[in-house]
């Protein structure tokens, strides 16, 4: 019988105890390191781009539907496991523990998961790299793990990918709210404590090298009950409609047998070039305010320096569903709620006697859990990066009635349907190879 790190002798023993909690340790410490790199290289990367568009504005109609095409083409040919957000290829090798030995969390599909996504930026492809960290951070689990001899565990990569996302949106208690409704389809105590201790090292790498941030910028505006009792079902209901309709269509152009969606599939690199075209097109329209991660404008709209225009939301959306269904590597966390925030601002004019940065505050809940169906998670993160404590209950309001919402327009929650995409294709290859 092949011998594999799960099958080494002395598991469970004081010594393999230690191992793990190193491996662990060092895993945490250096996908830390690795998040502030990909944050820094994400932002520069997107300056670039700005710069260049500033002083060639036609120029993306060529430069960003190529790039999309020559991304995709890479990824298919040499990098299949590094496409899409990351976050579904990290619940695909929780499922199945095998697929953490294979290419899906390689350190060489790591490596080309960060580079990929940060060509993407310079070509303003509207993507996050939050869903690319998750996948990046259970690859440095799995390589730090297989170099000291320890099994790999379920637990390591729950601990992994709530480390990735505490580390990019330097929010820890967001990190284990993503691991307990994401992650983990049971959430035992070694578990938990993986998890804590994880975030708790990556964070303190960021906090040392970045800083105490706070992402979106400080807002304190706060709603009176009456206006809570009005704008969280209307914020929760359309978002959740919004968000589950993008969770959909990801979903259809993923795995749908319908003919059409099958003819696009077998075409990845047309279908790239033709989504790449759209985005441009829709940059060059709007001025440039959809590009990238859309963090910049969403941080103005929240402290309420500098409203968006009405389009941006809608424009948005178009941009992040365009790059996402594409099949190039980068994730939709951030531009979720870039779009949230655009469809918050068309919301705050129906109701002007309330703060309009609340107001989009709910608008970014109920349009991201609409997407990802993760509640927590969205009200922790949004609280976090916006140090909105003031809000807590009218977010939990919304976060709720907008999941309920979403799962009217799609049962399937997204990450976990893309995620058995990566589980079939191994399914299949372990049968080629019997």
């Amino acid at each position: 019988m092949k011998t594999t790190l799960k099958t080494l002798p002395g598991f469970g023993s004081s010594l393999d105890l230690a191992r793990r909690r190193i491996a662990t340790t060092i895993g945490a410490i250096v996908l830390g390191l690795v998040a502030i790199s990909f944050a820094w290289l994400g932002d520069r990367a997107q300056i670039i781009f700005e710069q260049f568009q500033s002083q060639f504005p036609y120029a993306p109609l060529i430069l960003t539907p190529l790039t999309f095409a020559a991304v995709v083409w890479a990824t298919t040919a040499w990098y299949p496991s590094a496409r899409g957000s990351g976050i579904p290829q990290a619940i695909a090798a929780t499922k199945d523990l095998d697929l953490a030995y294979t290419k899906l969390l390689s350190l060489p599909t790591a490596i080309a998961k960060l580079g990929l996504t940060v060509v993407m930026l310079l070509a303003g492809g509207s993507v996050g790299r939050e869903g690319p960290t998750v996948q990046i951070a259970a690859a440095i689990m799995v390589t730090c793990h297989k170099a000291l001899r320890v099994p790999m565990t379920a637990g390591v990569l729950i601990a992994g990918g709530a480390a990735g996302v505490a580390a990019a949106f330097n929010t820890p208690l967001a990190g284990v709210a993503f691991a307990i409704e994401e992650l983990a389809s049971a959430f035992e105590q070694r578990v938990a404590v993986l998890v804590m201790g994880a975030v708790v090292m990556s964070g303190l790498v960021s906090l040392g090298i970045a800083g105490d941030y706070v992402y979106f910028g400080v807002m304190r505006e706060t709603l009176s009950v009456s206006s809570v009792l009005m704008i969280t079902p209307v914020a929760g209901i359309l978002g959740g409609i919004l968000g589950g309709l993008f969770s959909r269509t990801m979903l259809s152009f993923a795995r749908s047998s319908h003919p059409w969606f099958q003819q696009i599939r077998k075409r990845p690199v047309m279908a790239a070039l033709a989504c790449g075209l759209v985005v441009a097109a829709v940059g060059v329209a709007t001025g440039g305010s959809t590009w990238g991660t859309g963090y910049e404008i969403t941080k103005l709209m929240v402290e309420g320096e500098q409203p968006a225009p009405l389009w941006f939301g809608p424009a948005k959306f178009l941009a992040t569903a365009a790059t996402a269904v594409s099949g190039a590597p980068g994730g939709i966390f951030a531009p979720s709620l870039s779009v949230g925030a655009g469809f918050g601002q068309m919301l705050a004019y129906a109701f002007p006697d309330d703060s309009m940065s609340a107001v989009i505050l709910l608008g970014m809940t109920g349009y991201f859990v609409g997407v990802v169906r993760a509640p927590l998670t969205a009200v922790i993160i949004l609280m976090e990066t916006t140090a909105s404590r003031g809000m807590i209950l009218p977010l939990f309001l919304t976060a709720i009635i907008a999941d309920a919402s979403s799962k009217l327009v799609c049962r399937t929650k997204l990450y976990h349907g893309l995620s058995q995409g990566f589980i079939r294709q191994a399914s299949t290859d372990r049968e080629k190879q019997a």
